[in-house]
Formats: C-alpha cells, structure tokens, sequence
C-alpha cells in the first residue's frame, strides 16, 4: 500500500563510517526536518538520520490538514487540563501553522485555504459537535454551528472554522530537505539508529552504517526510540487507513472530520486530471484487531456507498500515537538527560504541532524557547489528572502480553501459511512467526525486541505488529516502526 504523495524522487545514500556534528536527528518527517531546518538557520551542522526515507512513516502517511480545529481534540483537552491549556495548545498550534503557511509560501509550495469541519454522522454525535464548538469559542476560536452540508454522505451539523489549509506534505519535506543541504548539513536515507551511548556531556548514536557523535540529539520517530518504558507507557499506538479516489460527481471543498466512531477524514486535493478525494479512517489500536483487512474493506465500501462510481487510486495506513494525558510531549526522553530530546503523542494531528515542537525543540538549544511551550509538559503538569487514563492504557497493555504467551499453548503445525496469511505457533521453547508473502514463506522470532510482546498479522498490510506499544515489521522481520530497534531474529 503506497501513499498518494509519494513520486519517484532521488535516493539520498545512506551513512558511510563515522561522522561529527553539533545536532543529530533521528527520523526525517516533519518533526525531524523542521527542526533541522530551524537549527541550520542559526549556523548549526545537522546530520538527518532516516531508516527508509523522508516522510516514509507517518508525515508522507497524512492526510496533511493544517488546522486548529481538530476534530474533538479542544474538548477532550478542556475536560483533562482547564481551558487555560488549552489556550496555550491552541497558540502552540497557531504558531506552527503561521510558520507552516509562511514556509510555504517562500518556497512555492501550494496549499488550498478551505474551512475545516467537524461533522455528526448521526443525531447522537452532535452532543460532541456542540461541545467542541463551546470549547473553541470559549478561547477565541471564530467556529461556527453549521446545521446543514451539501454533501452527498449523511452529516447532521457541524462545528466549522474557516481558512484553515491543506498541503501535499511530501512537497513540504522536499522543500526542507533542500535547504537543509543547501546550508551544508546531511541527510542520511536507509540509515536506521539503533544505540545510544552517552560521552563527554554528548551523545553517540550507533548505526548500521556507522557512528554519529554529537552534543545533542532529536528523536522525531513518532514513538520514541531509545525508550524503554516510559513514554511508550504514555502512548496509544493507533492504526488507520486511508485512500485516494477519482470521483465523477462532486466532491466536498471543505476538510471533514467526523465527531464519532469510526471515524470519517475527508479532504480533496488538485491533481491535472481534477480534483482528487482523499478518504480516511477505520481506525484501531495497533494489534488489536481481529482483521486488518476488515477495516480496509469497511472504509472502501463507505466511499463506494457515498461517492458512486468512486475509481481507487491509491490506498495507504498511517500510524499514530495518543498520549494518554491528551497533550503531546516535548522533551527529554529521560527525565534529567536533556541531551536527547523528544517530540510526540500528536493524536493524529501531527503537521500543526509537529512544527510547533520542533519550534521548541529548536528553541531549547539555541535559548529561544517560546513562551507557549508549556502546553507540551503538560505530561508532567497533569500527572494526577491523567493517574486513571495512564493505568487503563497499561492494563491493556499487562493483559495483550499475558494473553499472547498464554494463547501458544499449542505446538507447530507441518504445513506453511497460505499466501498472504501468517500465524504465530511455539517451536520448543520458542514462540515463532511464519508468514507467507510474494510466494516466500518466512519464519523469525514470534517476540517483538522492544518489551517482549507476541506479535500478530496484519493480513492488510502483510506484517508483524505489537499489541503493546505498536512496533511493525516487514515478513522478513526488519523493523518498519515504533519504538523498537533491533530486527526480529530469524
């Protein structure tokens, strides 16, 4: 499944031997770029580390909304944290989305200022539609309560902000990218971090090409590697689909989102053959669905109920991830090393605050830190309030790790997985994982390498994922994602 932003563009070569520089940064999405980007503007030499390609993950993944209503996100915030933080989220988010529309601009990159909405699909849905428009008014957001759509799928009402935006985002990484290296520092493609170690007050990062010693690190890897139990204990890894179509009828000039399960994320884009529609959705936990393929089918059958005659262009997943205190998280990825520091727990929402924290994280180390950068330590701010959330989300976690050992009782069958499925049995001692993919059948280790979850199959996407804390990889057992690191044995 391939993202619709994606073209063929030139292979950056991976690391070649060990290298020094001031600043490291690890992952190449926006996050990564943007505050690369920011600390070569103050004469910093930056290496960009990148284990498959810019914005392979999440940020080439999105939907690539730039906006301040966020579906139900003001409200969610409000109930947890006050509406003072949630003022302060609302102008982290502004500021990124002024640095964003600015950045666009001097670079000729097009965006498309349409309203955002966030739309019931039933009756009673627009409990939250009114709430998330009493949450936005209340810190001065210009929403509006808009009772009718003229659009072809069920809507009743909506909350809508005007002149928000949308943006091809793997045009707004190539931009960065480019001036990057126009300053002199490096961006390393198929170049996956894989150790840290600490060393005269700086960091070394270990990978499979060679070493980069630095002052200081970035980790813009959606759920922080290096991190052992942490922040990936404050974090919900979630899994969601989405798909391009060329449409014959109309298609909607606004950018949807539904209030309400399971969710709907409409936007279109221009293309030289017209307007494309981009659908979105059918979200889950990582791992914890009976049937990847399910949610695929569901999201493509809406789109062909709604918009017939829809023609499929491409259809792609992105991965998320939700703090569990509803706030994203910026800082160091242990607590007293500041060294290395982090950015995420963006709830789906990662282009607006993916540059607001790298506008932090940026600011840190050149002590131009913004004076609302305080919305993203509220991790910190509202440990209390999120006591209950936080012991939920680790209770699922307990129980999906203590479930999979449980469940391979059973010993190894004789015969191979059929094409495109995979099963995980217990070989001896040892929980194994056989799929098979492309007429190849494989067999590795059955453990996920970060904290030691059985892994499932994802029978849409053809690999291995952790229900703990969303780590995927590839049939083979390379990683794709996630926390972990380090390849599945075979």
């Amino acid at each position: 499944m391939t993202s619709y932003w994606f073209a063929e563009t030139p292979a950056r070569p991976p690391l070649a031997g060990d290298i020094e520089v001031d600043t490291v940064v690890i992952g190449a999405g926006i996050v990564g770029l943007t505050t690369a980007f920011l600390l070569t503007e103050q004469g910093r030499e930056v290496a960009v580390l990148e284990a498959r390609q810019l914005g392979a993950v999440t940020t080439g993944a999105s939907t690539a909304k730039i906006s301040l209503l966020q579906g139900t996100r003001a409200q969610a915030i409000a109930r947890r944290h006050g509406i003072g933080v949630l003022a302060q989220y609302l102008a982290a988010n502004q500021a990124g989305f002024d640095w964003l529309l600015e950045f666009c601009i001097d670079h000729g990159i097009d965006t498309q200022r349409v309203p955002a909405v966030t739309y019931a699909q039933n009756a009673d849905e627009f409990a939250a539609v009114r709430a998330e428009y009493e949450a936005t008014r209340a810190v001065g957001l210009p929403t509006q309560l808009i009772d009718e759509f003229e659009v072809g799928f069920p809507t009743h009402g909506g909350v809508q902000l005007r002149e928000q935006a949308q943006v091809d985002p793997v045009a707004v990484l190539t931009a960065l990218a480019g001036d990057i290296e126009a300053r002199g520092s490096r961006i390393f493609e198929s170049t996956r971090a894989q150790r840290l170690r600490r060393r005269d007050g700086g960091v070394v990062i270990g990978t499979d090409q060679g070493e980069v010693s630095a002052a200081n690190a970035i980790v813009a890897t959606g759920s922080p590697v290096f991190d052992r139990l942490g922040l990936a204990a404050q974090l919900t890894a979630q899994r969601s689909y989405l798909a391009a179509f060329e449409v014959p009828g109309p298609i909607p000039h606004e950018m949807f989102i539904s209030a309400g399960q399971p969710i709907r994320s409409l936007r279109w884009c221009p293309a030289e053959a017209g307007d494309v529609l981009l659908v979105g959705g059918s979200g889950h936990d990582v791992g914890r669905v009976g049937s990847e393929a399910d949610q695929v089918t569901e999201l493509l059958d809406w789109t062909d109920r709604w918009f017939p005659g829809a023609r499929l262009l491409d259809r792609w997943s992105a991965q998320d991830y939700h703090p569990i205190s509803e706030l994203p998280y910026v800082g160091a990825v242990q607590l007293g090393a500041d060294e290395v520091q982090c950015a995420t727990g963006f709830a789906k929402w990662g282009i607006t605050n993916g540059v607001a924290a790298a506008l932090v994280l940026a600011g840190r180390l050149t002590d131009r830190r913004p004076a609302w950068s305080r919305a993203y330590d509220g991790w910190r701010s509202g440990a209390v309030k999120t006591l209950f959330a936080g012991v939920q989300a680790n209770a699922a976690v307990a129980r999906h790790l203590s479930t999979g050992w449980l469940h391979l009782l059973g010993t190894d069958a004789a015969t191979p997985p059929l094409e495109g499925e995979g099963r995980v049995e217990r070989h001896g001692l040892h929980p194994r994982a056989l799929c098979t993919v492309a007429g190849e059948t494989h067999t590795v280790s059955a453990v996920c390498t970060h904290l030691r979850g059985i892994l499932n199959w994802n029978d849409a996407e053809k690999t291995w994922d952790c229900p703990l804390h969303g780590s995927r990889f590839a049939p083979d057992g390379a990683v794709l994602e996630g926390p972990a690191t380090a390849p599945l044995p075979h």
